[in-house]
């Protein structure tokens, strides 16, 4: 039985013109937070609140260093990360119980 797992997530908002890059050890919580506008910053200025890619990983470290990795690419490369998982950039908050 696994006894930790972490998320690295990237959200959108309504048009998918803005991504957001997150990391948690709760993803259905945060979906929720971000879903209510409950997450300061830069995820409530643009309405980050669809979820359309999602990783998983057994060590902080590895989320950590994925997310830093994913932040520091251009937009192009996370799309195709997107759309290799999620063509049609559904809503995937469903699938993990939100």
């Amino acid at each position: 039985m696994r006894e930790h797992r972490y998320f690295v997530y990237l959200m959108t908002n309504p048009g998918n013109r803005v991504l957001y890059t997150g990391v948690t050890g709760n993803l259905s919580k945060r979906v929720t937070e971000h879903r209510y506008g409950l997450v300061e910053g830069f995820s409530k200025k643009y309405n980050t609140r669809k979820l359309i890619y999602y990783e998983e990983t057994d060590y902080i470290n590895a989320a950590l260093e994925r997310e830093k990795q994913i932040k520091g690419w251009l937009r192009s490369k996370k799309i195709a990360l997107i759309q290799s998982i999620n063509p049609k950039w559904d809503d995937l908050s469903q699938l993990i119980g939100t």
